[in-house]
């Protein structure tokens, strides 16, 4: 299925407003309290996360939003603002669906296999910058 070119710009939209927020939120917490430990990043997952819960049950019991709005609100400005929150919807509905067995694999894939994609990342990175030295 092709996204619209609404849902698209919407999309985009929201992503933008989405990491302004996240970004301007960081600083704020950083200037609060220091950025020795990454607060700000936890407190906009938390946040991120809180508000997919609230928005994604809404949309399945009471609220009909239509999917560009979907599309803004849900992936573009949480999705800008925290993917966690999107990591955690799918999550949600898989232990939601009882597939706890398909969970728990997505939640050990995500955290192991985004972890060693980031070390295979600086090992790619060093061993490019070390080689041309």
């Amino acid at each position: 299925m092709l996204a619209s070119p609404v849902s698209l710009l919407a999309v985009a939209v929201g992503g933008a407003a989405g990491s302004v927020a996240r970004y301007l939120l960081i600083l704020a917490v950083g200037q609060w309290v220091g950025t020795r430990f990454p607060f700000g990043t936890v407190i906009v997952n938390v946040i991120g996360c809180f508000a997919m819960g609230v928005l994604s049950e809404l949309a399945a019991l009471t609220w009909a939003p239509s999917p560009e709005v979907r599309a803004l609100i849900l992936v573009g400005v949480l999705g800008g603002f925290t993917t966690f929150s999107s990591f955690t919807l799918d999550l949600g509905t898989l232990v939601g669906r009882d597939e706890l067995l398909a969970a728990f694999a997505y939640l050990a894939s995500s955290v192991v296999l985004t972890i060693l994609g980031f070390f295979a990342g600086l090992w790619v990175v060093r061993s490019l910058v070390s080689v041309s030295l």
